[in-house]
């Protein structure tokens, strides 16, 4: 495989940086992907104590659950993000136990991932990234990962052999 068939994926960048630059994308250019008006108000889960502070945290939900979707090799239905997003409940005393996180809001994202086109359900299985999903997650990792070559220039040799040679870069 040549350098030229090679290209960054989403597995090849920081989650963080990733989940953040794909939920700026979501908020700005898909406007299937919008969050409903008990979305302020309204705890994850069982685990938590209030409502997450981040107001834009429905995109980055949404950014989260389709790059897990990227990343899966099989259908993922909502039970399984239920447990992906869940985590311990204290209880006083007693030791935490393990609790689900709510559901309502994964469907909620699930569908509207749905209605945008970039995901597609799989009868009972579960859903999955569609071809143009993954296309746009690509792009996005793309950037990403252009934005981190700018900052640290010795992470090029990592991509194609186009940002290789722009910043003097020698033949591999």
């Amino acid at each position: 495989m040549g350098w030229e068939t090679e290209m960054v994926t989403v597995k090849d960048v920081p989650a963080d940086l990733f989940i953040e630059k794909l939920a700026k994308y979501l908020k700005s250019r898909v406007p299937t992907i919008k969050p409903p008006e008990w979305a302020l108000f309204v705890k994850t889960g069982p685990n938590r104590e209030k409502p997450p502070e981040n107001p834009d945290w429905w995109y980055v939900r949404a950014a989260s659950i389709l790059r897990k979707l990227y990343l899966a090799n099989e259908p993922m239905g909502i039970e399984t993000f239920r447990v992906i997003y869940g985590g311990l409940q204290r209880s006083g005393f007693a030791p935490p136990h393990f609790k689900r996180s709510g559901g309502s809001a994964i469907r909620k994202i699930l569908q509207q991932l749905e209605a945008a086109g970039l995901i597609m359900k799989i009868g009972n299985r579960g859903r999955i990234i569609t071809p143009q999903g993954r296309s746009l997650l690509d792009r996005v990792a793309w950037e990403v990962f252009q934005e981190l070559v700018k900052q640290k220039p010795g992470l090029a040799k990592y991509g194609s052999q186009k940002i290789y040679k722009t910043i003097g870069g020698g033949e591999k």
